[in-house]
């Protein structure tokens, strides 16, 4: 009989949104928007190409990211989402036995793929709903490889400001790869959430992921990319999965990158209506942390299970964290009204 690892036995499984047809969907952080107009153009045109396999090495794409960052090519690294991408970089610097530390709770990739990569996850309860970033720094050992610092934080929607996240790393050892995850970055307000590129990125062991799945619109697609090092950045090329962005993704990305104006503009919509639920949900008497992000969190604890199913009756998919609390992605209007609609007529 073949022998599979042991330790997949005790690996966690990936918990998506739940989707439900005619309902609104409001568990997995998507944009509302749809497709950016070139975007949908761009498909068109380019699949009758997918018979074809794509460019390995994803050279537009890479030159469009060095461009819309301001650095050389030879510090991009893309995957199929920023989630492979998180993939490749523990696979770069992790090994059996060492160790991964990241808050928790934060997003839900982190320890299942630190365990795919033979490591052992060292998760640091928040603080107040947000990365404790004392407790992390206190949390690193002689093993320690790798930290994510998810920035804003999912599922919390909660974000460390430019003086915490500088006094953080000063505190890790240079042989620590920090990962700041900011697959939330065009929510966020600049003014209290710092660009961890701009902030960090000259550091020789920061890499900083970001994503197209959530206000570029393309979740469907799987394109994220890191800016690292270029040493490690060159690494996290070989950890790749060989075509794994596929030639419409990769077509996509080039586009959606030059649609900056739209991207803003409905990123700006996205957190006036944020705003808006925030208010609504506090004078419902919900505990709502600030948010930096497209979703908020609702504080619920031991009923987070009770309000997730009182939504779902009323056809709303939410994204219960059981004994915790509840992700609430922020929709079009009409959707976030029916949500606050229910918020208002449960009785937990």
């Amino acid at each position: 009989m073949v022998r599979v690892r042991a330790s997949l036995s005790q690996l966690p499984a990936y918990v998506p949104g739940r989707k439900l047809p005619g309902a609104v969907v409001l568990a997995s952080n998507e944009s509302p928007h749809g497709l950016l107009p070139g975007v949908a153009a761009t498909l068109a045109e380019a699949a009758g190409g997918v018979s074809r396999y794509p460019d390995l090495h994803a050279a537009s794409l890479v030159e469009a990211l060095a461009e819309h960052h301001g650095v050389d090519p030879d510090r991009i690294a893309v995957g199929a989402g920023s989630s492979e991408v998180c993939g490749q970089l523990l696979h770069t610097v992790v090994g059996p036995g060492d160790e991964v530390v990241f808050g928790w709770r934060s997003f839900e990739a982190y320890p299942i793929l630190t365990s795919v990569a033979g490591g052992t996850a060292v998760p640091v309860p928040l603080r107040e709903h947000a990365l404790d970033l004392d407790a992390m720094a206190a949390a690193i050992t002689s093993r320690t490889r790798l930290v994510f610092v998810c920035n804003p934080n999912n599922p919390t929607s909660t974000a460390v400001g430019a003086r915490a996240l500088t006094d953080f790393a000063d505190r890790v050892p240079e042989d620590v790869l920090i990962v700041v995850d900011e697959a939330y970055r065009e929510y966020a307000d600049p003014e209290r959430v710092p660009d961890g590129l701009a902030l960090l990125g000259d550091r020789p062991n920061v890499a900083v992921l970001r994503t197209f799945s959530k206000a570029y619109g393309l979740a469907g697609l799987r394109v994220g990319h890191c800016v690292a090092p270029p040493g490690i950045a060159a690494h996290v090329r070989r950890t790749q999965v060989p075509f794994s962005v596929s030639a419409l993704a990769q077509r996509a990305a080039v586009v959606a990158l030059g649609e900056k104006a739209e991207v803003a503009r409905r990123a700006a919509l996205t957190v006036a209506e944020r705003d808006r639920v925030t208010g609504r949900l506090r004078e419902l008497g919900h505990e709502v942390p600030d948010s930096e992000s497209n979703f908020v969190w609702l504080a619920l604890g031991a009923a987070s299970g009770d309000f997730a199913l009182h939504c779902a009756d009323g056809k709303v998919m939410v994204r219960p964290f059981l004994g915790e609390g509840v992700r609430v992605t922020i929709g079009l209007p009409e959707e976030n009204d029916a949500l606050l609609a229910l918020a208002a007529s449960w009785r937990g």
